[in-house]
């Protein structure tokens, strides 16, 4: 989920993210389409601030596929703790829209959150961003709106948030920070936030550590912890 909600988790993909377009490197191209991938482990499955993972480890994987138009599409996997701590796992399947006007990055898309063998917590997940250049740094403004349904007890929920990205000139070290508010069937005016360092060390390898908490989260799944993270993109 990077390429669409920025930070995820992740996601986050995330949060994937995160975040949340994915980095350049390792890609591969083909013309007008390009194809991404990415495998990643992480201490901790942090999504909007709330462990995912019971505050057990993360393993993740990721494929997707871009148009030069600004299309795309993909799927990221992840273990997530369900029944009881047990590991189960979580399929997102997005696709989008993320066109540029301007100096403004435009990015519309959706996600469904899929769990197999655990159908009844899927749900779909609609989400807008606009980024732009401040200076050095890259800063983006989004909304995940999730529609009511089912299984997220018949109730809506929205999630709004402002992240950042500072590259360290000259250097393979780069800056960033997000805060974001939930408010709907996951939170009541719930708040979170993370501030984070990523270095790259070269071929397609990445490592992050943030620093992430909540408020108003009313689970001890949201205290504040430190995640790391080793990612490598190909």
């Amino acid at each position: 989920m990077r390429r669409i909600v920025s930070v995820m988790a992740l996601p986050l993909m995330f949060a994937s993210t995160a975040a949340w377009a994915q980095d350049d490197e390792g890609e591969e191209s083909g013309g007008a389409w390009e194809v991404d991938a990415e495998i990643g482990v992480l201490s901790d499955y942090r999504f909007r601030g709330i462990s995912l993972s019971s505050k057990d480890p993360e393993v993740t994987a990721e494929i997707s596929v871009a148009h030069e138009s600004g299309f795309y599409a993909g799927v990221w996997a992840s273990n997530v703790a369900i029944n009881d701590g047990a590991d189960d796992v979580e399929l997102d399947l997005y696709a989008g829209f993320a066109p540029e006007v301007g100096a403004v990055s435009f990015d519309f898309g959706a996600v469904y959150y899929l769990y197999p063998g655990n159908s009844e917590f899927n749900y779909i997940e609609f989400l807008a961003s606009a980024g732009t250049a401040v200076g050095p740094a890259t800063v983006t403004v989004g909304v995940a709106y999730a529609p009511s349904q089912d299984n997220i007890g018949s109730e809506d929920n929205t999630y709004v948030y402002i992240n950042g990205d500072l590259p360290i000139a000259d250097t393979p070290l780069s800056l960033h920070g997000q805060f974001g508010i939930e408010d709907g069937a996951f939170g009541d005016s719930k708040r979170d936030w993370l501030l984070g360092a990523s270095y790259d060390l070269g071929g397609g390898l990445t490592a992050t550590v943030d620093y992430v908490d909540t408020a108003r989260a009313y689970t001890s799944l949201g205290d504040a912890t430190v995640v790391a993270s080793l990612a490598f993109a190909f």
